[in-house]
């Protein structure tokens, strides 16, 4: 019984290692920090697919997220590719302190501190 019931486990995996099936979704945790290295509760984050749309702040990828008590916010179901930061809070964004990740690995959560000025 034990040895059927891994035969059918070891079935079961292969088929969806091979079908592409993704169980990890590619996303991206940023973490909001002032200049002095504060969190940055409260902030609005948004991402763009490309610089073009970030300078015209047009087209989002994702609408807008606010960051919670850590500073932090996640987005979810991302494709692997560099993406543009848009964050402010009140006076300060990020602005000429970083915009753009690397690309986003695969099937990974993504961490990115972005500081705002």
């Amino acid at each position: 019984m034990k040895t059927r019931l891994f035969s059918v486990f070891c079935l079961a995996t292969v088929l969806v290692l091979s079908s592409g099936f993704q169980v990890f979704k590619t996303s991206i945790k940023i973490t909001v920090i002032d200049e002095l290295g504060n969190i940055v509760e409260g902030a609005a984050v948004q991402l763009y697919g490309t610089e073009e749309d970030y300078r015209n702040e047009i087209n989002p990828v994702t609408d807008k997220g606010i960051t919670d008590k850590k500073g932090q916010i996640k987005f979810k179901e991302l494709e692997s590719k560099v993406y543009f930061v848009n964050v402010w809070k009140d006076d300060k964004n990020n602005i000429g302190a970083g915009v753009q990740t690397a690309k986003l690995e695969e099937g990974k959560l993504n961490k990115v501190n972005i500081v705002i000025e």
